[in-house]
């Protein structure tokens, strides 16, 4: 007989050696097997244990499934907010950019790095000591219902393009490592991930987070000398680098290694310091610390770990850029996206191979699980549940939690079959939220005044400023004539010119409408 927690993994041990079956049968690829066998019985593992995390307790409460009951101690909060942010776009996107435009353009890790030291320092404990549930509850108590529902959109958005982001990492590498279509691969992952964060909620995340990230870190490490073996050393690999990068090479921006995108850099370097704030996968973490010292401490030992782990990775970038391929004998990356696992296969023995693919499975399973929970929560808690059903049930407000992960599970995973390059719709992800979001989070927080008009004005005006500009990325023309337009790229920090204007129109339009609409408050704990 098999148990709750047993049933489904053996259901998934079933589905997985059918695939298995099929691609043997039926398919000319020439695949790894060994690492193919390897794979699915860590993807067993994961499942199981994220599975076996849930209470059992049939009547589980909404803070259990959503915040694990507040009670994630300091050790594991660390853990699941350094492996929920070092992903698979972090490790593959870092090699990416650091394989095509210079370490000058590696601007993530770092940037995601400071949003987090800087949400410990002054966002993190205001947020913990009101014992909000989501990250839209401030905007919700200032600005009503309505309001954070709209606000909901660009945080959903962004946890949509973060997810797709990852499992297109994730389908990249098991392509080039085990020889599999990248579309299978995205999608055996995504529903593994999608299914056991159904089943336990912040606990399975969490749980599973803390084995994964241990994977991680050991799977890049043991891959640079292996890589480095036939490159003559580090010292060679480095002055090879900057000489084919020049000025590039460095991570300080110069005129010289920038050009015209000066001022581009740096509108993309605070879009990812304070784009990295507003996301409801940070504030989960936030929100289920045990205290507010916890919650402090997460954030900053968090960032400090985000520029740790971010060195092999750019540095797996680094090899595969001046890697001599044809003179090893090799097919050189099709594309800079391909780049960490193609020095993963080509430039290590298979099994080393197979343990560094687990390493990046590792990073995808520990942030698709948890993106695609805190959109959940938000659309369950913050959208359905007052919009409506104000007096539902906790069982009832889990079964549409369910729901709502696969919904936006499966979304994300059909972005990722459509999407191209990692590192720029991980850039994507936080774009909107940092133009739209953050700044209505900080007049939440922090602005006694701000009232609901404002925020509709500082959105509506941040809105049009922002997608004015156009995205390439999602094939969105440029309206507004900015200066500084060079090839269908807006080089003007129009980004940060959209956060700044729809802040001011915050503030200014709240104070000139306080007589109609009287600012609301925060709702102080019991």
């Amino acid at each position: 007989m098999f148990s709750k927690t047993n049933l489904p993994t053996f259901l998934l041990a079933i589905l997985l050696a059918a695939i298995g079956l099929y691609l043997y049968l039926f398919t000319d690829n020439n695949i790894f097997w060994s690492g193919f066998v390897a794979m699915t019985l860590f993807y067993l593992l994961i499942f199981y244990i994220g599975a076996k995390a849930k209470r059992q307790s049939s009547n589980q409460s909404t803070e259990e499934v959503l915040l694990a009951g507040r009670a994630l101690p300091l050790g594991v909060a660390i853990l699941t907010m350094s492996a929920t942010w070092v992903g698979g776009g972090f490790i593959n996107g870092t090699a990416e950019a650091a394989a095509s435009s210079g370490l000058v353009w590696v601007q993530a890790p770092w940037g995601y790095a400071l949003s987090l030291i800087i949400g410990g320092l002054f966002f993190a404990r205001k947020m913990r000591r009101y014992e909000f549930k989501t990250m839209l509850d401030p905007l919700e108590q200032r600005f009503g219902k309505r309001m954070a529902a709209v606000l909901f959109l660009p945080a959903l958005s962004g946890e949509i393009f973060w997810s797709a982001a990852i499992l297109m990492a994730l389908g990249t590498t098991f392509g080039t490592v085990l020889g599999l279509d990248t579309q299978p691969a995205i999608i055996i992952s995504a529903v593994v991930a999608i299914a056991y964060t159904s089943i336990g909620g912040l606990w399975s995340v969490a749980k599973t987070d803390v084995f994964q990230l241990f994977l991680l870190m050991g799977g890049l490490c043991l891959i640079i000398p292996f890589a480095l073996n036939g490159l003559g050393g580090w010292g060679a690999v480095w002055t090879s680098y900057e000489t084919k990068m020049g000025a590039s090479a460095s991570l300080l921006p110069s005129r010289e290694a920038l050009g015209n995108y000066y001022w581009n850099w740096w509108d993309y370097a605070l879009l990812l310091i304070f784009g990295g704030l507003p996301w409801q996968v940070y504030f989960q973490r936030v929100l289920a610390s045990k205290d507010e010292q916890t919650a402090v401490g997460l954030s900053l030992f968090a960032g400090l770990f985000c520029l740790l782990a971010a060195i092999p990775a750019g540095m797996i970038g680094i090899i595969g850029s001046v890697a001599d391929w044809s003179g090893l004998g090799l097919v050189a990356p099709p594309d800079a996206a391909t780049t960490l696992p193609w020095v993963i296969r080509y430039l290590t023995n298979p099994w080393v191979a197979t343990i560094g693919l687990g390493a990046i499975a590792a990073a995808v399973m520990s942030s698709v699980d948890s993106s695609i929970l805190s959109a959940s929560s938000m659309a369950s808690w913050n959208v359905y549940r007052p919009l409506l059903k104000p007096a539902i049930t906790s069982l009832e407000l889990r079964k549409i939690l369910q729901r709502c992960i696969w919904i936006i599970g499966i979304t994300a995973t059909l972005l990722a079959l459509n999407i191209n390059s990692i590192y720029e719709l991980w850039f994507l992800c936080s774009d909107f939220v940092y133009c739209l979001l953050f700044p209505q989070l900080v007049c939440a927080l922090f602005d006694k005044q701000a009232n609901v008009y404002g925020s509709i004005a500082g959105f509506v005006v941040a809105f049009i400023l922002r997608f004015g500009g156009g995205d390439a990325t999602l094939g969105l023309p440029i309206l507004i004539p900015y200066p500084m337009i060079e090839e269908g790229v807006v080089l003007f920090p129009f980004r940060t010119l959209a956060m700044v204007s729809g802040l001011i129109s915050i503030l200014v339009v709240s104070r000139l409408t306080g007589r109609w609409r009287a600012p609301r408050g925060l709702v102080e704990p019991r």
